[in-house]
């Protein structure tokens, strides 16, 4: 069932809402927590399907803003609610509603959001693009008990771990970390059926994947070891190594489909590490919503604990460089001092020579002819000694 509602209010949404609940014989709700997406026309399609797949594993209401302030002075002066209401078959297991807020409403999206929340259910709120710098400051955030986001639609999806991370409020998650769930467990199943030392790790995937960065900042804060990070062409994840002292613990999986752990001593496995779509790593998020310590532990650690060994190698030889020009400099100083010595003695000679001939100008000869027969003699004398 789809109703439309235009130019209209928050209590002639809920009214409606009752009238379709009604109409299909459903006595009560029946859901479980109130889903807000906050997006724009572009990617509200995708939003809404990949949350009505997500629905039939939590019945619940969706709340779909979409914000449209307008372009032109009129049209932000406008103020307008259309409502587009979803039910049945439609909207999955739950109810959707699609809310698109015009001019000056759309800087106001919690007063009409609050009255259509779900009495006593909590509220998570995902943005699927274009998130905001700290999700829970955000009027719609802050009335959410999970926050959702993002880091693989920013424009810098690594740089936007150091954003999360700056942010960070108890509550806070994103996909990226979602993402590597399949990873996680199997590295840790790995490590469970054959106990050893991990002395170093390696994590290979793509340059712009901000989930291979948030799965080497894992690896780091579990193991305490260093981890290398090697970018591959793709997709997504491609390999970790974990290297102990029995040989390397290797899970590859370099088609983005099936995955082989191989460990000493054992037979290659074939393990199963698709890559999901966005409904079903929205169903995981709406498991819990309690705070996730772990992704907070992670991606409050730095990247620049992940080491990459091309940097590594171009460091040292630019380090070797510079010091080769040191010992060149200080070779060389001492060569320009030694040779400014003997041009700065002859300079000497003529100033005292000059200096002891007006002693002798009481003879009676010409100036001139003391003045040049003088300093001849002094300086033979001179260049003798």
């Amino acid at each position: 069932m789809k109703i439309d509602l235009t130019d209209t209010t928050s209590s002639k949404i809920n009214a409606a809402l009752m009238d379709a609940r009604r109409a299909g014989g459903a006595g009560a709700a029946g859901m479980v927590l109130t889903l807000v997406i906050v997006t724009d026309e572009g990617s509200a399609y995708d939003a809404l399907k990949a949350a009505n797949d997500a629905s039939r594993e939590h019945p619940s209401r969706t709340l779909a803003v979409i914000k449209r302030a307008g372009r032109s002075p009129r049209a932000r002066a406008e103020t307008r609610l259309d409502a587009e209401i979803l039910v049945g078959s439609d909207a999955g297991s739950g109810e959707t509603v699609v809310l698109r807020m015009h001019g000056e409403l759309a800087a106001h999206a919690q007063s009409v959001v609050l009255p259509l929340l779900l009495p006593d259910a909590p509220v998570v709120v995902w943005w699927p693009e274009n998130s905001p710098a700290h999700p829970a400051q955000d009027p719609l955030g802050s009335i959410a008990q999970r926050r959702i986001t993002d880091a693989v639609t920013a424009e810098s999806p690594v740089g936007q771990l150091a954003q999360r991370a700056q942010s960070y409020t108890p509550g806070d998650t994103d996909l990226a970390w979602t993402r590597i769930t399949g990873w996680r467990s199997m590295l840790a199943a790995a490590l469970d059926q054959r106990p050893a030392k991990v002395t170093a790790a390696v994590v290979e995937g793509e340059s712009y994947n901000p989930s291979v960065e948030l799965l080497g900042l894992w690896l780091t804060t579990r193991l305490h070891v260093p981890v290398e990070r090697v970018v591959t062409g793709g997709p997504g994840i491609t390999s970790v190594t974990l290297r102990t002292k029995d040989g390397d613990i290797i899970l590859d999986r370099p088609d983005g489909l099936m995955g082989t752990l191989s460990m000493p001593g054992a037979p290659d496995r074939q393990v199963a590490l698709k890559r999901r779509e966005t409904s079903e790593l929205i169903a995981e998020e709406l498991r819990r919503l309690d705070p996730d310590d772990i992704y907070a532990t992670s991606v409050r650690t730095p990247v620049e604990r992940l080491r990459e060994p091309a940097n590594a190698e171009t460091a040292a030889a630019d380090k070797a460089a510079k010091a080769a020009k040191t010992v060149e400099a200080a070779t060389a100083a001492p060569a320009r001092v030694t040779v400014k010595v003997p041009a700065e003695a002859p300079a000497k000679a003529p100033a005292k020579a000059v200096a002891k001939a007006p002693a002798k100008a009481a003879a009676k000869k010409t100036a001139t002819g003391v003045a040049k027969k003088a300093p001849a003699k002094r300086a033979t004398k001179r260049s003798g000694a």
